[in-house]
């Protein structure tokens, strides 16, 4: 089941379970994993993107390692909401990802990467440094964004 609709995607996960967060780029793939009540979210591992089939057996082997429960992935809308070839490009990384057999929400990350790089601005990290950093801050500020909602649907 892929959804954009929070109360939909809780419906699907009765028991909740820890989620994990996905900031997809053409580079690389953000992590954030939750606890299982849904109260915090924390940058994971990232992943190099390669083949998809290599990106998709590693997220995977995180899946399972830490027992997720469901995938919120950040859908990358254009400032006015309309799609954007890379929303599009994400949709379809969605459907693929389907076939693990969990819900899937996708995710309005509008500003989550500005609002991640701004902070790290404010704590001095260089720019190396917040290379580094970027896409997984950013998949849990999508994720804490997500699970914030979830929580009071």
């Amino acid at each position: 089941m892929i959804t954009t609709a929070p109360a939909d995607f809780r419906a699907a996960l009765p028991a909740g379970g820890r989620l994990i967060g996905l900031d997809v780029g053409t580079k690389t793939i953000g992590t954030a994993l939750c606890d299982a009540g849904w109260s915090f979210a924390s940058p994971a591992e990232l992943v190099r993107r390669t083949k998809f089939s290599k990106d998709k057996a590693a997220l995977q082997a995180l899946i399972t390692a830490q027992q997720v429960k469901g995938l919120v992935i950040g859908l990358p809308l254009n400032l006015d909401g309309t799609d954007s070839p890379r929303t599009q490009s994400t949709r379809a990384f969605a459907r693929n990802m389907d076939d693990l057999g969990m819900p899937i929400l996708l995710w309005d990350e509008r500003w989550s990467t500005v609002a991640v790089e701004r902070t790290l601005i404010e704590q001095d990290f260089s720019r190396a440094r917040r290379a580094e950093m970027i896409d997984n801050m950013a998949a849990a500020h999508i994720l804490q964004a997500a699970i914030d909602a979830l929580v009071n649907c």
